[in-house]
């Protein structure tokens, strides 16, 4: 994490290792016999396959794996946006895996709420919002200072019409009408009323 902004302004990514900790527990009804849940991450850990760090009865929490988190400067303002929140936060996928006890493996680790919302709209995957560690913050902090430029308001000027129906009170001139289009409807009267 030695990284400075200077160095970060040259850059188009920069990754850092993070270990994910996943917690497995016991299911709440028959159909879920088991609830896998990504609860922490690990900056700078070492390389990890699904190796037990704690069990509390039926609760077992797993360093599942190491990934990258990488950070992309045209994504700047995705990650500024989760830092701004109350709990500066990314995001585990977890994808399913045909392994044999490890039902999901490690997809991906991401800062962008944007990336995580893509994922999460298929249903197939666990997307879960963790808690980013304060050396993470101010990583990704940092990043976000170097390359994020808010784009300034320009209000959008109307094109005036150009043309003979330019200057045209009735509206557009391909449609047949006696009047004008947007005049106010008139009432019927029917011969013999009552």
């Amino acid at each position: 994490m030695g990284e400075t902004a200077i160095s970060f302004t040259d850059r188009k990514a920069a990754s850092v290792p993070v270990g994910v900790i996943v917690e497995r527990r016991p299911g709440v009804t028959r159909w879920v016999r088991e609830i896998w849940q990504p609860k922490a991450l690990l900056p700078q850990a070492p390389p990890a396959d699904w190796r037990e760090l704690r069990r509390d009865g039926g609760r077992i929490e797993y360093h599942a794996a190491t990934v990258p988190l990488t950070l992309y400067r045209g994504e700047a303002e995705a990650y500024r946006v989760a830092l701004s929140e109350p709990v500066p936060a990314a995001y585990v996928v977890l994808r399913p895996s045909a392994r044999e006890g490890f039902p999901w493996y490690v997809h991906l680790v991401t800062a962008s709420p944007h990336e995580a919302a893509l994922f999460q709209q298929s249903g197939d995957e666990i997307v879960e919002k963790v808690a980013l560690p304060d050396d993470l913050v101010g990583w990704a902090g940092r990043w976000v200072e170097a390359h994020y430029h808010e784009e300034p308001f320009v209000k959008r000027k109307r094109r005036r019409a150009e043309g003979p129906e330019a200057d045209s009170p009735l509206g557009d001139p391909r449609i047949s009408k006696p009047t004008d289009i947007y005049r106010a409807p008139t009432e019927r009267r029917h011969g013999g009323g009552s």
